[in-house]
């Protein structure tokens, strides 16, 4: 089999080759090329130490001198380049606590996560794949190299990585890989949540976001996300519902009907969190989730910051469950409210939401275009589009006054801010009374009715 590799791949591994050593392309990215995808990035395995990788090449950086890595920059591209090695134990869950350079790729390539992992490539020595790498890519399974305890007690984020790939690739995990994730999810407690979150985007962004459910069969979010685990045993039951539904079920399929988009996917994974704590059930055996959004607004804002994600990330799916609490018609003046509660810049987001949850109640059923719900949700898109056309104010600062103009009129500290907020509501449902005119006279009144 003959792959084709990017001109810099082939020179870093022409030059180490000129120099003696034999050198591969490596890991996921030999994986990516077998399955006609394009790699996000590149690694070179090499049996040149450190050192000599050093002396090859005009430019590095000294990544991991420990390991055996070293970073060789060529223009702006960054390429690691890691000598054959043996790892020693993991007892950080992470790192291997000391490595033994070898002469051997095949030693090198028997140390690695998964089988479609543990493949590697050069022009000069073809593919070597020792431990069946493309018969499992054939197979679409997701296996462990050699034993499935040994590799996930190295590393435990390997349990969530087993199941990213598979979201990512569309794959199953072979059994005996996956009874051993489950007895070692625990070890997922020694992971840092910044890894952690790494693996559970990438699994929420992927084709098959429905993998989750396959995280809890392993206990997997029962350690990384309990929050799920709970929605999963919530049931719903209302005219509408299906037999035996539950909200993390309903939540899944609202993720199916999402785009592949990160704030997107992780609101529709959180936006129905603050159901199981605010459940009800009526004396008809109806359930009844009052100002659910309110609690998961607060819940995914814990989540989030447990994650270690940033605050913009946070800000931003907060923001878009806590609109729930206004679900717009599609009058202006309504959208324009609702424009200005989750910010114009959000809105085409917090649609796609209400979209994904209107697809989750039709079990994934084709969207009719006679659908009254879906027809309401493109006329709200319509809506928009004219509002912004028009220019109509959707915050303070469009307003035709400001702080300065209330000043001149004896307006102090607490009053301009209430007063803005007054005249916003007021221009938000006619925005023919944003002027300057208008407001200043309605300022005036007041302060003299006050």
């Amino acid at each position: 089999m003959r792959l084709r590799l990017p001109p810099k791949v082939s020179f870093i591994l022409d030059i180490l080759e000129r120099h003696g050593f034999e050198a591969y392309a490596v890991g996921g990215c030999v994986r990516d090329l077998v399955l006609a995808r394009t790699p996000n990035d590149w690694d070179v395995t090499t049996s040149a130490r450190p050192e000599q990788v050093k002396a090859c090449f005009r430019r590095t950086v000294d990544t991991g001198l420990k390991h055996g890595t070293v970073t060789v920059m060529l223009e702006k591209d960054a390429f690691e380049v890691t000598t054959y090695r043996i790892d020693g134990d993991y007892s950080d869950s992470r790192h291997p606590d000391s490595v033994v350079f070898t002469s051997s790729l095949e030693q090198d390539l028997l140390r690695r996560d998964f089988t479609i992992n543990a493949m590697a490539y050069s022009d000069r020595g073809g593919l070597v794949d020792i431990s069946g790498g493309m018969r499992d890519l054939q197979k679409r399974v997701i296996r462990c190299v050699g034993s499935p305890d040994r590799r996930f007690g190295e590393d435990a984020l390997r349990v969530m990585r087993a199941v990213r790939f598979a979201a990512q690739l569309g794959f199953s995990i072979e059994p005996a890989t996956a009874e051993a994730a489950a007895r070692h999810a625990s070890g997922l407690s020694r992971v840092s949540a910044e890894r952690i979150a790494v693996e559970l985007l990438k699994l929420l962004t992927s084709p098959y976001p429905e993998m989750i459910l396959e995280m809890r069969r392993l206990g997997i979010t029962a350690r990384v996300l309990p929050e799920f685990d709970r929605m999963m045993e919530t049931p719903v039951a209302t005219p509408s519902s299906l037999p035996g539904d539950t909200v993390g079920a309903h939540t899944v399929r609202a993720l199916r009907a999402m785009p592949e988009d990160r704030i997107l996917r992780l609101t529709a994974l959180l936006y129905e969190s603050g159901k199981p704590e605010t459940a009800e059930t009526d004396e008809f055996g109806w359930t009844h989730f009052p100002e659910y959004w309110t609690a998961g607004a607060r819940i995914a804002d814990g989540v989030i910051r447990r994650l270690k994600l940033d605050n913009a990330t946070r800000k931003a799916v907060t923001n878009l469950i806590g609109g729930l609490a206004f679900i717009p018609e599609t009058d202006a003046a309504s959208v324009r409210k609702s424009m200005h509660l989750v910010g114009p810049e959000s809105f085409d987001d917090y649609l796609a939401l209400l979209w994904a949850d209107k697809a989750a109640d039709r079990n994934g059923e084709a969207v009719r275009d006679d659908d009254p719900d879906f027809m309401k949700i493109n006329s709200l898109y319509d809506r928009e589009r004219q509002i912004l056309r028009m220019g109509d104010p959707l915050s303070v600062k469009d307003l035709a006054v400001d702080g300065t103009d209330l000043e001149s009129l004896g307006y102090r500290g607490p009053e301009i801010g209430e007063f803005l907020k007054g005249a916003l509501d007021e221009v938000l449902g006619d925005p023919g009374k944003n002027t300057k005119e208008h407001l200043l006279a309605l300022a005036s009144e007041r302060k003299g009715a006050g």
